[in-house]
């Protein structure tokens, strides 16, 4: 039976029936917020990653290109949009970044306050502001297919966001080796990934040039964002 019992709502002040405010929509029954209640919105939160975020994340992993390409290709509902992918992976990415160098600072003497400092403020945004041109790149070396500027953008999105969790990762091998140089497993990651990627998503050209694309746009676009990266540390 519906509840006919006048409510008062708690958020506009108006009177109405029924479960929910007719003026602006809140349930009218609103429980104290208690330890169980905050159990269960975390449970809740992960429960829906798990349906977004960490099932985009594992086709990423063993399906890259075909994923990126299902998406642009409307078959979206599995899928966490790219833009909110991007963001929590590149957050998640920071945070590696710069707790690693905190740790190897106070507990190696080794790291770099610099690098340490950048990456807690400035990782983020620049990779958002390196991505148009990462994207500008690969339209131009496959501009022979079908997909445009912006269906590109979305597959460099995705490409970029497990990329960056994998690049973050490597950096816990500095608690093994202070002094590798990560950038020499990156690249040739990098490279293999995206091989596998353009394999998928323009699979109507032929493998050999395929290959020969992606060698040279991932050597491009990481020595780009290796001298941008550098650079910036050193002036901010």
């Amino acid at each position: 039976m519906p509840n006919k019992t006048q409510q008062h709502c708690k958020q506009c002040n108006s009177d109405g029936v029924g479960s929910f405010c007719n003026n602006c929509g809140q349930a009218y029954l609103t429980k104290r917020i208690t330890t169980g209640s905050v159990i269960h919105e975390i449970f809740h939160f992960f429960s829906h990653l798990d349906k977004g975020i960490l099932y985009t994340l594992k086709m990423l992993v063993i399906a890259p290109g075909a994923m990126q390409k299902e998406y642009v290709e409307g078959h979206r509902a599995k899928h966490q949009k790219p833009f909110s992918m991007f963001f929590l992976c590149a957050t998640i990415a920071t945070l590696i970044y710069y707790w690693v160098n905190l740790i190897l600072l106070k507990h190696f003497n080794a790291g770099n306050a610099d690098e340490a400092s950048f990456f807690h403020q400035y990782f983020v945004i620049l990779q958002v502001l390196m991505l148009p041109i990462y994207t500008l790149f690969t339209y131009v070396f496959f501009i022979g297919n079908k997909y445009n500027f912006a269906e590109t953008f979305v597959l460099l999105l995705y490409s970029l966001s497990i990329l960056i969790i994998v690049s973050a990762l490597l950096q816990l091998l500095l608690f093994i080796w202070p002094d590798l140089e990560t950038r020499f497993i990156e690249l040739p990651i990098v490279v293999l990934y995206n091989l596998f990627t353009n394999f998928k998503f323009y699979g109507n050209e032929k493998k050999w040039v395929i290959v020969i694309k992606t060698i040279l746009l991932s050597a491009i676009c990481f020595l780009v964002a290796g001298l941008v990266q550098d650079n910036l540390i050193t002036l901010l």
